[in-house]
């Protein structure tokens, strides 16, 4: 077999492959085996069949149909993998030629990965933010424990910021009623800004039994976008009582015995959470960073094909109804032209990132070992809520091992372009990255495993970033 390749583009290229007939024959013996079994001739045994006699019964073009079909494949891995071709998505393929007993010729056009001048990953410098923990963070989060454990209690006086109310509402639009805006009994903290825009402040001042007419406008339904006169009535208001923040309340609301000892394990709770905050942006700096370095052709098809998915999965739960879409985005303050602009912009960056993070793989010999794969299937399988048993199936079933396999090595390689990179705080202090992408070695697949600092951790795992998207 001999295969020849033209590039089309900087992203595409045209196989073209000649298959002489005699390499053929294993694909003509299993076909007239299938054949025999199928076709039943007087005289002889299911199975038994000549070749010769199967021929003039289905005639001689419909085995050759039925060899090209099941042989094209697996002579179109061959050729990808002789000429050392980086195909990404489905080819297209063509038979050109088929002269009985000298030779099959076909085409195959696909997109492929594009030459990448790569830059030295060691001049890469990143600036993030430094980790502070203030009282005010520590004081924020006790508040929101208080309030975990606060009682509601009935008052009688006018409604304010942070009071729980029980309010009826109605409204219309040009003097006639609007009924998805009626409810009544809703339960509603005043200035969580949950609801429709000037409640709140139409509420406060009000009490228990007290109405007040304002104007807004409508963010969803057949009126929106529309200006609405609406009607609240407040039915009963209670505020919120915390519980003292002293020793008692430590011993109800943790294991430990005193509130300084609690404030500790808040304060190393909000420098965890600013750890895992800082990883993600030096993640994405970086990428940014690199970014920046490079050109890279883009695959058309291949961006398109993101982009097509990302609209398919916003319509789809609206029975791709246009109308309902665009309803949609007006509510966000988008429309489709925005939103067809953004999708565009981030398939473009998804698709670019993923082709420099494989290259830069390759150029590395980032290897993926079995405890980098389990560690993802765990993770994912909790994501899911099933066994990782289970999803392991369902990955099967799909043909989506590939894809995560791919997923997890560019997750490695990201966090080998981070230990290669100088990282620093605006501070000028340099930042120790190996507890969320590992000591940044690719040597042996043993030595991979270490993208995440404690393993089965979820938010650890979470922060040990990989490019979004998949291209395969």
């Amino acid at each position: 077999m001999k295969s020849t390749v033209e590039h089309l583009s900087p992203t595409r290229v045209r196989i073209t492959t000649e298959v002489p007939f005699e390499e053929l024959k294993p694909d003509f013996d299993r076909a007239y085996k299938e054949l025999a079994k199928q076709v039943r001739l007087p005289g002889f045994r299911p199975g038994k069949a000549p070749a010769k006699l199967l021929e003039a019964r289905i005639g001689r073009g419909a085995v050759l149909e039925q060899v090209v079909n099941e042989a094209l494949p697996a002579r179109y891995s061959e050729a990808v993998t002789t000429t050392e071709v980086k195909p990404l998505g489905q080819p297209e393929i063509e038979v050109t030629k088929i002269e009985d007993g000298e030779e099959l010729v076909f085409t195959a056009e696909v997109d492929v990965r594009p030459e990448i001048n790569l830059p030295d990953l060691s001049s890469l410098t990143v600036s993030v933010d430094p980790i502070e923990v203030t009282d005010e963070d520590i004081d924020k989060e006790l508040q929101t424990l208080r309030a975990r454990f606060g009682t509601l209690t009935g008052v009688d006086r006018p409604a304010q910021e942070g009071d729980f109310v029980s309010i009826d509402l109605s409204a219309t639009v040009d003097g006639e009623d609007v009924p998805d805006a009626k409810t009544e009994g809703l339960s509603h903290e005043i200035g969580s800004g949950q609801l429709i825009e000037g409640l709140d402040e139409a509420i406060i001042g009000l009490k228990a039994g007290e109405t007040k007419v304002f104007t807004t406008t409508l963010v969803a339904g057949e009126h929106a976008g529309k200006e609405a006169e609406v009607t609240v009535t407040v039915g009963s208001v209670k505020e919120r009582e915390l519980p003292e923040p002293d020793d008692e309340f430590a011993q109800l609301a943790s294991e430990f015995d005193t509130i300084d000892e609690l404030k500790e394990s808040l304060s190393e709770q909000v420098e965890r959470y600013k750890r895992i905050q800082q990883a993600e942006s030096i993640r994405d700096k970086t990428l940014e960073a690199l970014l920046e370095q490079v050109e890279i052709a883009l695959p058309e098809s291949i961006v398109q094909s993101q982009v097509d998915e990302t609209v398919h999965q916003a319509i789809h739960g609206l029975d791709h109804d246009e109308a309902k879409f665009a309803e949609a985005l007006a509510e966000q303050g988008s429309s489709r032209e925005e939103f067809d602009a953004d999708t565009r912009a981030n398939a473009e960056k998804a698709v670019k990132t993923q082709l420099l993070m494989d290259a830069i793989a390759d150029d590395l010999d980032v290897q993926v070992g079995q405890s980098d794969l389990t560690e993802r299937l765990v993770l994912m399988s909790r994501q899911y809520g099933i066994e990782p048993q289970q999803l392991l199936q369902v990955l099967q079933q799909n043909n989506q091992l590939p894809a995560m396999f791919a997923d997890v090595r560019r997750g490695l390689t990201v966090a080998a372009v981070v230990e290669a990179a100088t990282i620093t705080d605006t501070d000028g202090n340099v930042i120790d990255t190996s507890e969320f992408f590992g000591s940044g070695e690719t040597d042996t697949a043993e030595e991979d495993g270490a993208e995440t600092a404690d393993e089965g951790d979820d938010e650890q795992a979470e922060a040990s970033v990989e490019p979004d998207g998949d291209t395969k």
